[in-house]
């Protein structure tokens, strides 16, 4: 997704079970390895107006590509911490980023007001 959106909708060819992953060099920047930079950057950005038909049928074809790519996992949080807004970035649609930074926000605020509650009869006995 580091390219401008266009129309193609190229799809990828997935490789078979069990092709190992090459590892990568630590110092260089996690997207230099992302399988989105060969040509595929109309699956990852909605044309304007796409029918809804259209779009699932992309976005599908943008995971299959995501679900192989080496760099899943950190373009994922990228996103997140970002956040972006458009597109489908280490394989979930921006309405699934809100969802997942919803849930974090959710268990952050759980977790502080735990947090707060065990450390609450501790300073009341000291």
């Amino acid at each position: 997704m580091l390219h401008p959106p266009h129309q193609s909708l190229q799809v990828a060819a997935v490789p078979p079970q069990g092709v190992p992953v090459r590892e990568r060099d630590q110092d260089a920047p996690w997207h230099t390895e992302a399988v989105c930079r060969r040509d595929e950057a109309g699956l990852f950005f909605a044309p304007s107006k796409e029918p809804t038909a259209a779009r699932l049928s992309r976005e599908d074809a943008a995971k299959r590509v995501c679900a192989r790519c080496p760099v899943m996992v950190e373009c994922r949080e990228h996103a997140l911490v970002q956040p972006e807004p458009y597109g489908v970035w280490g394989g979930l649609t921006a309405a699934e980023r809100r969802v997942v930074l919803a849930r974090r926000r959710r268990r952050d605020l759980e977790l502080k007001k735990a947090a707060r509650s065990a450390a609450s009869p501790i300073a009341a006995a000291g």
